[in-house]
């Protein structure tokens, strides 16, 4: 009951502007440009500057997005614009976003990798609780930050940017292991593409995983071209991830893990799932991941002393300026390494170990209800759980925390605060 009054007091978080993804029309000589293509199974978007919701669709999709970088700006962080249309020269602001066809994929790959240095592309695989424009900006920022020169490939899987979508999030990386898989073989009979890195956050790393691990016992290996796979904070299980990399076989990339013990996010899915540890937040010097690390010749990078990273301490490995030059140059030098928002009704969830595995059902629901009556992010993410949960299973904690909400009104505030007594 206190709890709940706190947080109702508390000003909601405005979060970024919508529509970010509408190209501006101006642009600023001082600012730089990374333009990226997209592959992603997220159904389009009916809302203008989105262009991709978190659903999921049916086929794979295809874009080229340019994204103008500030000139003045902290590494490490992603300037998201207060108002639209976004100032390229204090703001990351989009300059084109079409979609593509295949062809026109294939073709833009093909002119790219020319452009570069050495042939190479990098492939990033985002996390839980990624919007489409988070994706997007955090991977202009990677490339941006990292110095990188590879051929920029975004796969963006479909997230609905919520910590109570937990469960959808997870079955749509399953969802996008064949077209990942596809990608990946596409990039190893490309002859024009001589070097593959693969970056993946969080749950990300999971999907990556699965379409390496697919791939390999498909062609009886990986190819030679994959040599860099980076996992940044991986959530996945210790043991499944043993298991991954031996299906794998001996020929595989090198792995570089990093790694937070201070991970807030794995503490949240550890006890989601069975309290088994995430491989993201071992302790790489503890019996027996350090013998089984050094068998497998993966490199481990302790993030845990960085002060860097959101409050979940979990995107320590591109909002720390070290790490992310550290992430360009292995790519640089051939070497073999959420972002999105939180309303305050995530992070109630996140930070209370006895109802962290009620996230995404009726209990989860009802204990962030009041604070969707005033944070716009939390309100935001209670939308497919409310119609699934009130809808299917007209469930009375359900039914109540759509009542909390459905005004999106300070005045339903009493109502809500009933349902915690």
């Amino acid at each position: 009951m206190i709890l709940c009054l706190t947080l109702i007091t508390v000003s909601g978080c405005g979060g970024h502007p919508k529509g970010v993804l509408t190209p501006v029309a101006e642009t600023s000589a001082d600012a730089s440009r990374v333009e990226m293509l997209i592959t992603t199974t997220r159904d389009r978007s009916k809302v203008p500057g989105e262009m991709f919701s978190g659903e999921r669709a049916r086929a794979p999709t295809f874009a080229d997005i340019t994204v103008s970088i500030p000139p003045l700006r902290k590494v490490g962080d992603v300037a998201w614009p207060k108002k639209l249309p976004a100032n390229p020269a204090t703001d990351f602001a989009t300059l084109k976003a079409d979609e593509l066809t295949k062809d026109e994929a294939k073709a833009w790959l093909s002119t790219s990798v020319r452009k570069s240095p050495d042939r190479s592309v990098l492939v990033f695989i985002h996390g839980f609780n990624n919007r489409f424009e988070d994706s997007v900006y955090r991977f202009a920022q990677i490339v941006h930050d990292s110095g990188v020169k590879s051929t920029p490939v975004l796969v963006t899987w479909p997230s609905r940017g919520s910590l109570l979508a937990y469960g959808y999030d997870r079955e749509s990386t399953n969802y996008t292991r064949n077209a990942l898989e596809s990608l990946f073989q596409y990039l190893a009979a490309d002859k024009e593409v001589k070097d593959v890195s693969i970056l993946a956050h969080s749950m990300g790393n999971w999907l990556t995983l699965e379409a390496l691990r697919q791939m390999a016992i498909r062609n009886g290996r990986l190819p030679p071209k994959f040599k860099n796979v980076m996992l940044a904070a991986p959530d996945v299980d210790v043991d499944v991830f043993r298991s991954q990399i031996e299906d794998m076989g001996d020929q595989h990339p090198r792995f570089t893990l990093f790694v937070s013990q201070d991970d807030r996010a794995l503490a949240f899915s550890r006890r989601v799932w069975g309290d088994i540890p995430r491989l993201g937040s071992i302790d790489p010097e503890q019996a027996p991941y350090r013998q089984e690390l050094a068998n497998h010749d993966i490199t481990v990078i302790d993030l845990t002393k960085v002060k860097a990273g959101d409050s979940m301490h979990h995107g320590k490995f591109a909002e720390s300026p070290q790490v992310v030059q550290l992430i360009g140059a292995r790519i640089s030098d051939g070497q073999t390494l959420t972002d999105s928002k939180m309303g305050l009704g995530d992070h109630l969830i996140a930070g209370t170990a006895g109802v962290a595995a009620a996230a995404g059902n009726a209990a989860g629901l009802v204990l962030a209800a009041p604070v969707a009556v005033v944070d716009q992010a939390t309100r935001e993410n209670y939308v497919h759980h409310l119609n699934g949960l009130a809808g299917s299973s007209g469930s009375k904690p359900a039914n109540a925390a759509k009542d909390c909400v459905s005004n999106q009104s300070l005045e339903r505030a009493p109502t809500c605060r009933s349902h915690e007594d």
